[in-house]
């Protein structure tokens, strides 16, 4: 995931259950080519009370999302997106909407 989707971009989900939720991207897991985006693909996870759990119990979270099923929206044409990769100079390397034509960072 070189050039796709980083941590703090907004990503929307397009197959599975989850499909159409957007929402930010939390971390991303490049070694399994998964993504973690703020709100989706929520799961129950069973924790043993702890010192950052007092309580236990049952805990939702986040799961991970292939990124095969997400895309990039665009933040200046707020659409979700393929991106390109364009060279300002010889070795800085931008990504680009493929709709808008605009740089995206």
């Amino acid at each position: 995931m070189s050039l796709g989707i980083k941590k703090g971009d907004t990503a929307i989900v397009i197959t599975g259950k989850e499909k159409g939720k957007k929402g930010r991207v939390i971390s991303v897991i490049p070694s399994k080519e998964r993504v973690l985006i703020e709100g989706v693909n929520i799961i129950k996870k069973h924790m043993k009370p702890s010192r950052k759990y007092t309580q236990g119990g049952i805990i939702e979270k986040e799961g991970p999302i292939h990124k095969s099923n997400v895309m990039l929206v665009c933040p200046k044409c707020n659409k979700p997106t393929r991106i390109s990769a364009k060279f300002l100079s010889d070795e800085e390397k931008v990504r680009v909407c493929k709709k808008c034509k605009e740089v995206i960072d």
